[in-house]
């Protein structure tokens, strides 16, 4: 008796992803692009969106270098040489005016001599009627000492005001960005001494305290 199998095994029939549901779902993982990355599943889709989707606009590489080139200052850089060397010049040239003052303040400048030789030619005018020696001395010589001392006292007055805004203008108005530089408070502070100094020599001309006027002997009688 012979005996049939009830089935027949098709070795030349292939596994379909029907007939084997685990096997599919492996090719498919392999068979999946290496390079694509997967988004956790606590990411929201504006996360995971690309930055155009979000509205921002990517900045080239080449836009930010001509920007630099042009000498525009990015957050959190350094200043330009040039913008460094512009901070502090209104600041530095009155400290140098006031310096310089206080050094005319203590020579003479040639307003005080014009002012001291026309008061100089006034005594003469005044004394050339005939006066005594004490009224020519006074008019012709005391007037124009007294008039220097003056003028000179003048120029002291204006290096010290001058130096001491210089020092005193970081306190008010709006605040500078960075400190005042140390050689602008050095020159305000030369000024200063010298404008101190210019005045109290200008103080002992004018009221002969470190020279009085000659005075006229008594003529012999």
């Amino acid at each position: 008796m012979n005996t049939t199998p009830s089935k027949t095994t098709d070795l030349s029939k292939k596994d379909t992803p029907a007939d084997d549901p685990g096997k599919s779902t492996a090719d498919a993982a392999v068979t999946e692009d290496p390079t694509a990355t997967t988004t956790p599943s606590g990411a929201t889709d504006e996360a995971a969106a690309p930055a155009k989707d979000r509205g921002e606009a990517a900045v080239p590489a080449e836009a930010t270098d001509q920007a630099e080139d042009d000498g525009l200052e990015s957050d959190g850089l350094e200043p330009a040489p040039f913008t460094e060397a512009r901070h502090g010049v209104g600041a530095g040239a009155m400290a140098v005016v006031s310096a310089a003052l206080g050094i005319v303040a203590l020579t003479g400048a040639w307003s005080g001599r014009v002012a001291a030789e026309r008061e100089t030619l006034m005594g003469q005018i005044q004394t050339a009627g005939g006066s005594s020696a004490a009224q020519q001395i006074s008019e012709i010589y005391g007037d124009a000492w007294h008039t220097t001392a003056l003028v000179n006292g003048i120029f002291a007055v204006l290096a010290l005001l001058v130096g001491a805004f210089v020092l005193a203008r970081p306190a008010f108005g709006t605040p500078a960005t960075r400190p005042q530089p140390a050689w602008i408070r050095a020159v305000a502070l030369a000024g200063i001494a010298l404008g101190t100094l210019g005045v109290l020599i200008s103080v002992g001309m004018y009221f002969d305290l470190f020279l009085s006027l000659p005075v006229a002997g008594t003529p012999a009688g």
